[in-house]
């Protein structure tokens, strides 16, 4: 009996922590994955533990039996997998208010699918106190017994941590993810009565299988999101990935689908956004043509946007293109012509295989921002400092951020930051969006340069039009000028702080899309 409870154990402490990862992968597929929305999984969850664990422990007094306890873990296991059926319809619901950002609509949906998992996990909770009470015989190994039982049950919590991100989510998907492990909760529940007190009982039970069979196949093929003008959608161990047509463009949408990330129309390569403002930091050095650009990194590289861009303007020059999920490259090639030869894909943390690139490059272009995303590691000083050191002597950093109306607070970190590395600094509002361009030189330059050189380009016929069109919007919104604020640093970047304040008031004041 004792080897069967600590499998027991092991298997429910497996699969509580794979429906936490589970629950923020279903919840962040339209609410995104910020650390916000991270807390209140987390907060939640443990509150329904705790509950659990007081509530198991009262049940198990009460009635000490196996039977009792595996009972309330076929329930556990039932309820789990009903979760994402049940959640669905409210998610696609909130997917809809969330393009329109109706807050009402959305914070009730929010809540809602996470009072969802109140049954479940729970249920779950009550498993440790049960197998306890079942396992304690001896009132003198009473510790003894309940540490083995909680080493057990988190050594379960362990692979569930990793089980989910590293294999079934992207191998099967979040819906397929909570039905699996509720199957094998539900298989040891059954198994249990069937050795603890008959088959008979356990026989009672199998309806639970087989009406969780019946919905999964009814729900088959049933996409995630209804989005007007979808044509693709996948998950995987970082994003939900989603590609749609609007317009006559494809574009890509991550998580919440606020943003796009990539965008594509075969015969367009204007496009009026953050990626064509990659092509232009080098013009602020005196003297610049497009044939000085030799080689280019793009950390974030998303679809390719940029690096079509800079392939049309530059030619067939190298470019380095830095990307953390191999989903989004393969989305890239199959739907947005990511296929230049002149593209090299490293997949993996930008900052890590930057630092680790042999090549020194004329332009570095972050595009690895996307409020309330921003990796913190990713706006250090020491960042700054690993990019500087692989600029060519007349190299320029260029940043993709965000502002808001009255809120440039990020912006002025991000150029004060820069500005302990990078002798100029210079910011871009993009026109028609929330997008801030931030260019940093390694050596000192001038807008006065900048101005020069659109005057020469604009009067060679050889250099490509949107290059021209670029520098001109470039020209046109330039600034120089920020305010002095915090230096960010690997020990002390308060990114999430800035950002989610950001972000959330912005949307009450009633925002719409907030970045590209």
């Amino acid at each position: 009996m004792k080897r069967y409870l600590l499998l027991t154990v092991f298997i429910a402490g497996m699969t509580t922590l794979a429906s936490e990862l589970a629950a923020a992968r279903l919840i962040g597929n339209v609410f995104g994955t910020s650390n916000i929305v991270w807390a209140s999984i987390i907060g939640l969850i443990l509150i329904y533990l705790t509950f659990g664990y007081f509530l198991g422990g009262k049940w198990a007094d009460a009635n000490p039996t196996p039977a009792a306890m595996y009972r309330v873990l076929a329930w556990a296991a039932f309820t789990l997998g009903l979760v994402p059926y049940i959640a669905g319809p409210v998610l696609r619901s909130a997917a809809s208010a969330f393009d329109a950002l109706q807050i009402g609509i959305l914070g009730a949906s929010f809540a809602g699918v996470l009072i969802l998992f109140i049954v479940p996990i729970t249920l779950l909770g009550t498993i440790s106190p049960f197998a306890i009470r079942l396992s304690v015989d001896d009132t003198s190994r009473a510790g003894q017994v309940s540490g083995q039982i909680y080493a057990i049950s988190t050594l379960g919590s362990f692979i569930g941590t990793f089980l989910p991100t590293l294999i079934t989510i992207p191998a099967i998907g979040t819906t397929r993810t909570f039905l699996l492990f509720s199957l094998i909760l539900l298989f040891v529940a059954l198994a249990g009565l069937g050795k603890f007190v008959s088959r008979r009982e356990a026989f009672k039970y199998l309806w639970m299988p087989i009406v969780l069979a019946i919905i999964a196949a009814l729900s088959a093929g049933q996409a995630l999101k209804k989005s007007v003008g979808q044509i693709y959608e996948t998950e995987s161990a970082y994003n939900y990935i989603q590609v749609a047509e609007q317009n006559g463009f494809t574009i890509l949408r991550l998580n919440e689908g606020q943003g796009v990330h990539s965008i594509y129309k075969p015969d367009i390569l204007q496009y009026n956004g953050p990626w064509d403002q990659f092509l232009v930091g080098p013009y602020f050095y005196a003297n610049r043509k497009p044939s000085d650009i030799k080689r280019v990194a793009i950390v974030g590289l998303a679809a390719g946007t940029t690096a079509r861009q800079m392939t049309a303007v530059y030619g067939d020059i190298p470019i380095d293109g830095f990307e953390l999920d191999p989903k989004i490259v393969e989305v890239g090639q199959n739907y947005f012509d990511m296929t230049m030869p002149n593209l090299n894909i490293i997949i993996g943390d930008g900052r890590l295989n930057l630092e680790r690139s042999e090549h020194k490059y004329d332009i570095i272009a972050v595009d690895a921002y996307r409020p309330p995303y921003i990796p913190p590691h990713m706006t250090t000083r020491e960042f700054f400092e690993i990019a500087a050191s692989h600029l060519t002597d007349d190299g320029v950093l260029t940043l993709n951020s965000a502002s808001i109306p009255g809120d440039r607070r990020l912006i002025n970190g991000l150029a004060t930051t820069m500005a302990t590395v990078f002798p100029s600094i210079y910011t871009v509002d993009i026109p028609g969006s929330l997008n801030t361009m931030i260019f940093a030189t390694k050596q000192k330059t001038s807008p006065e340069n900048f101005a020069a050189n659109l005057l020469a380009l604009s009067n060679d016929p050889n250099v490509h039009p949107l290059l021209i069109h670029t520098m001109q919007v470039t020209f046109s919104n330039l600034k120089t000028e920020y305010e002095t604020t915090t230096v960010f640093t690997d020990d002390h970047a308060p990114i999430e702080w800035i950002v989610n304040d950001m972000v959330i008031r912005f949307i009450l004041e009633g925002g719409t899309e907030y970045l590209q």
